[in-house]
């Protein structure tokens, strides 16, 4: 026994001193960041670090005292996410995200993305040409507390009301905007979260979306409204209901993973897919609180129709552009 305490006792007091300055390191680039560190100190702790480990391998392998094991597991443990762990700040990553993270996922995304988009536009030019016939298909693609009165029974003064008018009509729009835009957000999540179960729930939720706005400019466009009503919806839909073919092609990545796994594990292939699509999903949802923004006040502050118009494109071009406009790679 006393042989074995010996034995730890000289094996500390050889490396001690490295240990102790490791410790030293660390409490530094914990309490300030690497940034803190000199150039000649962040090129020390990875050797220190390597001399921890070896020492912890020895401490294992001659059985030394209990609390010895401990303290270089946990010294070891600490260097570790210093010396592989994330070295950038919250502003860096942020950076990071909007400069390259989310614009290369939904790059990644471009297939699911033309199939979101085909889906939604295919629903809507259907619900058009079928409102347009008759009218009363129009309640097959909106319910009626979504469409809040403005439907085939209204009247057409009282549908232009809708888009300019000041005072009460007003207030009943601004109501009905945060309803449009609640029932987005959420099928722009829903697209997303059920996208494993074989992408058919988003598939049915684009259709249903596409639908509905198909249904709405039909009945815009039978009172001679359809130039104002177009541009009432386009000033946030270009960002909004981009960001819903967005979170439909994530789902689609998720479900398509799931169905066609390759040489993967179903779960493997789904988790991968998962990790792209959240990235894309936080986008997503940058995306709904900028259409919120038009909607909540660029569409009610602004009454001129190709002013709206011009905002809408505007906002669809800078979202192609930051989307698909190539990058250089990091080496």
């Amino acid at each position: 026994m006393a042989e074995l305490h010996l034995k730890s006792w000289r094996f500390r007091a050889e490396r001690e001193a490295d240990w102790r300055r490791l410790e030293t390191l660390l409490a530094k680039a914990e309490a300030g960041g690497a940034a803190k560190l000199k150039r000649d100190e962040l090129l020390e702790i990875p050797v220190l670090y390597r001399q921890a480990l070896s020492s912890l391998s020895v401490a294992r392998s001659i059985s030394l005292d209990q609390s010895l094991t401990a303290y270089l597991e946990s010294l070891c443990t600490r260097a570790y996410f210093i010396v592989y762990g994330a070295r950038t700040r919250l502003p860096e990553r942020m950076a990071a995200f909007f400069l390259r993270d989310w614009p290369a996922a939904i790059q990644s995304l471009w297939r699911e993305t033309l199939v979101s988009f085909v889906l939604s536009a295919v629903a809507a030019v259907v619900a058009y040409v079928l409102v347009r016939r008759d009218a009363d298909w129009f309640h097959s693609f909106v319910e009626p507390g979504l469409a809040s009165g403005r439907d085939p029974t209204a009247t057409t003064a009282s549908l232009r009301d809708t888009l300019y008018h000041e005072g009460t009509a007003s207030e009943g729009l601004s109501v009905f905007a945060t309803f449009l835009f609640t029932h987005n957000a959420q099928i722009a999540l829903f697209a997303f979260a059920l996208g494993f179960l074989l992408c058919l729930p988003t598939a049915a939720l684009l259709v249903m979306n596409g639908g509905m706005f198909g249904a709405f400019l039909a009945l815009f466009v039978t009172r001679g409204l359809g130039f104002e009503a177009g541009g009432w919806l386009m000033i946030h839909g270009t960002t909004e209901l981009f960001a819903i073919i967005l979170a439909g092609a994530a789902g689609f990545s998720i479900g398509w993973s799931v169905c066609f796994p390759g040489d993967r594990s179903r779960i493997d292939a789904a988790a991968e897919a998962g990790r792209r699509a959240a990235t894309a999903m936080m986008g997503v949802v940058v995306m709904l609180f900028v259409a919120g923004l038009l909607e909540g006040f660029g569409r009610q502050l602004i009454q001129a129709d190709y002013a709206r118009y011009a905002i809408a494109v505007v906002m669809l071009l800078a979202w192609l552009a930051y989307f698909y406009w190539p990058r250089t790679r990091r080496p």
